[in-house]
C-alpha cells in the first residue's frame, strides 16, 4: 500500500527549503565580498626591515607597522582591506576595489616622515615634534589649500625660528620637506630609495612664538586633505621592500566575473541534465541537493566573512562535479543491490550503508590534500583551497544525508516498490542471487573485459610516457611564470586584436625591454610581457598609466622577488609530499599498506604526466597548476578508493589462495564500479570543459591542468593502482605448494 503521506511531505519540504532559498540567496550573495581578481585592486607582500642600524623587527613592531598602514588605506577610503603578519618578517596588504592603484601603492610605501630644515639641509624638527592628529586641511587667506600644523611645543618652534633668522638673508629660509630618511641628517639619493618631496619654504623675518605652522604650495583641496591624513598617519616605524605584488585592473575583474558566472551556469547545468537523464528519479533527487549544496556554500562563506576569488569559483564548480560523485556512488550501489534481486527498500538501506565508506574515506582523502594545499599556498592559492574544504564537508551533508532524507521518503512511501525502472534498472537485468549470493557476480555491461590481461601493456605504455616525459623536461624544461622564475609579468588587455611587436614597440618607450611578449586572448586581444628583474614602483604606475591611455584598459601587473620564487617552488615540492605520505598512512590504517603504495604512484604517475604535458605544450605553469596538481592528487585517490573499497569487501568474502583469486577480484571489482568511475569524473570534466570554454583566461593553464588530471585519475585507477595491487599481493601470497600424489599399492 502506497503511503502518500510520505510523498507529500516530500513535496512540501522541497517548496519549504527552495522558498527560503529563493528568498534570501540573493541577499547572501550581494554580501559575500569579491576578490581583488574579481573587481580590482592590488596586493603586495612585504619585507619588513629595521628603519635604522641597530633596530629589531619583532611581535611589536609587526603590529605597530600594521596599524600605521590601516590608518594608511583609510586615508584611500578603501573597505574592508586585509592585512595579514607572515612569518617573522613580512606583512600582505590586499586592497580590492581601489580605484587609483598608483596612488593607493605610494601612500602605503611612502615614510610620511616631515621634515623642517634649514638652506644648508641640516634637521632642526621633524614629524616626532606634531602634535597627534595635528594636522588639518585648511584655506589661507585668498581661499587656497594648504594645511595647518598644530605642534607639541611652541618653545621649540621658537628655536627654530630664531636659528634660521640668524642666519641672515637670504639664507632665512625654512624648508618642509616630506620622506627624508630617519635617523639621517641629509637625505641619501639612491636608486632604491624614495626621492623626497619637497612642500614649501618659508622666509623667517621674526622668530615665531606658536606652536601652529601653516604650509602652503601649489596643493588642490584633495591633495592638502591626503596629506593632512597622511601625517596624521605617522610615519611608518620600519623599511618596507617589496617581495611580491600583483594588480588587476577594475574592467578585467568585471570581465573574469561575467564570464566565470557564465561558465558555471553551463558547468552546472550539463551536470544536472546528465543526473537526471541518466539516473531518472534518483538524479532528480542529486539535483535537489546539488541545489542546496551550492546554496549552503554561500551561506557559510558569508558567515566566514570569505573573499571569493577566480580560484574560489573554480573551487565551488569543481566541488559541484565532486559533491555529485557521493550522489553516484550511492546510486550505482543501490543498481547492483536491485540487480542482485532485493526489493527496493532491501537495496535503498543496503546501498546506503555500503556506500558509505567509500564516501568517507573519498572525501577524507581529498580534504587531505586541499588542507595541504592551504597550509602551503599562498592568498589566491589559500582561497581555492578553503572553498575545496567546504566544498567537500557540505557535499558530504547534503549528497548523503539530504539524498538519504528525500529518496528515503520516496522509497519508504512503498511507491517504486515493483517500479526498478525509476532506478535504470531493466526487469531483464535482475537476477535471483539469493542461493548462494556472496559468491556470485552481479552480471555487468563489462563481464568481456579482461582488465589484468592487459596490464603489461599499460604498464608497458605508462613507463614509455615517463621516459618521453623527462627527455622533455631534460631538454625544454617548463616554462615556468613568474611565481617560481621571479621577475614581472604584465598583462595588456586590448579591446582589439594586437601583435607582440606593437607591445614591444610600446614597451620601448617607456625604456622598457621584455624577456618575452606573446600574445593570448580569444581575439588576439591581450599582451602578456615578461621581464626578468621586478620592475619599480614608478616603472609600474608609468606603464599602467601609459597602456590605460593606450588601449583604455588598465594592465594586470604581478612581480616576485627570487627569494619568494625559490620558496614557492619549495614550498610546492614539500605541498606534494606531505599530501602523498599522509594518503600512504591513511589507506595503509584504513585498508592495507600495499592499497596504499599503489595508490601514491598512481598518482604521483598522475602528477608527473600533468608536468610532462606541460612541459611539451609550453603551457606556463604558476602557483594555480600547483593547485591543480594537488587537486587532482586528491580526486585521484577518490577514484581509486572507490575500486579499493569494493576489492576490500570481495576480499573478506571470496577465499584467497592463488594469484588466479586475485585476478578475479580484480576484474570483479573494476567491472563493478566501472560505470561510477567513468560517471564520477565525467561530472566534473563537464565543469572543467565549461571553464576551459566560458570561464576566464586567468585560469584556463589551471583548467586545462584539471581536465588532463582527471583523466589521467581514470586510467591510473582502473590500468595502474589495481594491477600494482594484484603484482605485489600475487607476491605475498607466496609459491603454492605442490600436491604429490602417492601411489597406491595393490595387494
Amino acid at each position: 500500500m502506497v503511503k502518500r503521506g510520505r510523498i507529500v511531505a516530500f513535496f512540501l519540504l522541497v517548496l519549504l527549503i527552495f522558498s527560503t532559498m529563493g528568498a534570501t540567496v540573493s541577499d547572501i550573495a550581494n554580501r559575500i565580498k569579491l576578490g581583488l581578481d574579481l573587481q580590482g585592486g592590488f596586493e603586495i607582500l612585504y619585507e619588513v626591515k629595521p628603519a635604522k642600524e641597530g633596530d629589531v623587527i619583532n611581535e611589536k613592531v609587526l603590529h605597530s607597522t600594521v596599524q600605521a598602514l590601516e590608518k594608511r588605506i583609510n586615508v584611500l577610503g578603501v573597505s574592508e582591506p586585509i592585512i595579514q603578519i607572515e612569518g617573522k618578517n613580512r606583512i600582505r596588504v590586499q586592497l580590492a576595489g581601489v580605484k587609483d592603484q598608483n596612488k593607493a601603492r605610494e601612500i602605503l610605501s611612502t615614510e610620511a616622515q616631515l621634515s623642517f630644515r634649514d638652506v644648508n639641509d641640516k634637521l632642526l624638527m621633524d614629524g616626532t615634534d606634531l602634535a597627534q592628529g595635528g594636522a588639518k586641511q585648511s584655506f589661507d587667506q585668498n581661499g587656497k589649500p594648504n594645511v595647518a600644523l598644530k605642534l607639541k611645543s611652541a618653545e621649540k618652534f621658537k628655536n627654530v625660528t630664531q636659528q634660521v633668522l640668524n642666519m641672515g638673508a637670504p639664507n632665512n629660509l625654512l624648508v618642509i620637506w616630506l620622506d627624508y630618511e630617519q635617523g639621517k641628517d641629509s637625505f641619501q639619493k639612491e636608486s632604491a630609495k624614495q626621492e623626497p618631496k619637497y612642500l614649501s619654504a618659508a622666509s623667517v623675518n621674526q622668530v615665531f612664538n606658536t606652536n601652529e605652522v601653516t604650509i602652503t604650495g601649489n596643493f588642490t583641496v584633495k591633495e592638502a586633505q591626503e596629506l593632512a591624513n597622511l601625517l596624521n598617519a605617522g610615519a611608518l616605524p620600519v623599511q618596507l621592500d617589496e617581495m611580491y605584488s600583483t594588480s588587476v585592473g577594475a574592467q578585467f575583474g568585471d570581465k573574469a566575473l561575467d564570464k566565470m558566472i557564465t561558465a558555471g551556469f553551463i558547468g552546472v547545468g550539463l551536470v544536472f541534465l546528465f543526473m537526471i537523464f541518466y539516473y531518472r528519479l534518483p538524479g532528480i533527487i542529486a539535483v535537489i541537493t546539488l541545489s542546496i549544496y551550492i546554496y549552503l556554500i554561500l551561506l557559510i562563506f558569508d558567515w566566514m566573512n570569505g573573499v571569493l576569488t577566480l580560484p574560489g569559483i573554480a573551487a565551488l564548480l569543481l566541488g559541484v562535479g565532486m559533491a555529485v560523485d557521493a550522489n553516484i556512488i550511492t546510486y550505482e550501489r543501490i543498481r547492483d543491490e536491485l540487480k542482485s534481486g532485493k526489493s527496493v527498500v532491501s537495496a535503498y538501506r543496503s546501498g546506503n550503508r555500503r556506500s558509505l565508506s567509500t564516501i568517507f574515506d573519498a572525501n577524507l582523502t581529498t580534504i587531505l590534500a586541499a588542507g595541504v594545499l592551504f597550509v602551503y599556498g599562498t592568498s589566491s592559492v589559500k582561497g581555492f583551497a578553503t572553498m575545496l574544504i567546504v566544498s567537500i564537508l557540505a557535499s558530504f551533508v547534503t549528497a548523503v544525508y539530504g539524498t538519504r532524507l528525500f529518496l528515503g521518503l520516496w522509497v519508504n512511501s512503498r511507491a517504486l516498490n515493483k517500479r526498478p525502472s525509476f532506478f535504470r534498472v531493466k526487469p531483464s537485468e535482475i537476477q535471483d542471487l539469493s542461493k548462494d549470493a556472496g559468491n556470485k557476480e552481479i552480471p555487468t555491461k563489462f563481464d568481456r573485459i579482461d582488465f589484468v590481461k592487459y596490464s603489461k601493456v599499460f604498464f608497458t605504455f605508462s613507463i614509455v610516457v615517463t621516459i618521453l616525459g623527462i627527455l622533455s623536461l631534460a631538454i625544454f624544461k617548463l616554462n615556468l611564470g613568474i611565481d617560481f622564475a621571479s621577475g614581472t609579468r604584465v598583462e595588456i588587455p586590448a579591446n582589439e586584436a594586437i601583435s607582440a611587436q606593437e607591445v614591444k614597440q610600446e614597451l620601448k618607450q617607456l625604456h622598457l625591454e621584455p624577456k618575452d611578449v606573446v600574445i593570448a586572448g580569444n581575439n588576439n586581444d591581450t599582451g602578456i610581457a615578461r621581464f626578468i628583474g621586478v620592475l619599480s614602483k614608478d616603472e609600474i604606475g608609468e606603464l599602467k598609466t601609459h597602456f590605460k591611455e593606450k588601449y583604455g584598459n588598465e594592465p594586470n601587473v604581478s612581480t616576485v622577488s627570487p627569494t619568494v620564487g625559490r620558496e614557492l617552488a619549495r614550498n610546492a615540492l614539500i605541498a606534494v609530499l606531505i599530501a602523498s605520505v599522509g594518503i600512504i598512512i591513511y589507506v595503509s590504517v584504513r585498508f592495507e599498506l600495499y592499497m596504499a603504495l599503489a595508490a601514491v604512484i598512481a598518482l604521483l604517475h598522475d602528477a608527473f604526466f600533468m608536468i610532462s604535458f606541460f612541459s611539451f605544450s609550453r603551457l606556463e605553469v604558476d602557483l594555480t597548476f600547483i593547485a591543480a596538481v594537488l587537486t587532482i592528487i586528491g580526486y585521484s585517490i577518490n577514484d581509486t578508493i572507490v575500486t579499493f573499497d569494493r576489492m576490500r569487501e570481495h576480499m573478506k568474502t571470496d577465499k584467497v589462495k592463488t594469484r588466479e583469486d586475485l585476478v578475479y577480484i580484480v576484474n570483479r571489482s573494476l567491472r563493478e564500479t566501472f560505470t561510477r568511475s567513468v560517471n564520477t569524473v565525467l561530472t566534473v570534466i563537464f565543469t572543467v570543459i565549461a571553464l576551459i570554454f566560458f570561464g576566464s583566461e586567468a585560469i584556463l593553464n589551471f583548467s586545462i591542468a584539471l581536465l588532463v588530471g582527471l583523466l589521467l585519475g581514470v586510467y591510473s585507477s582502473l590500468f595502474i593502482a589495481a594491477q600494482l595491487w594484484l603484482v605485489w599481493k600475487a607476491k605475498s601470497l607466496g609459491k603454492p605448494r605442490k600436491v604429490v600424489e602417492e601411489e597406491t599399492l595393490e595387494p
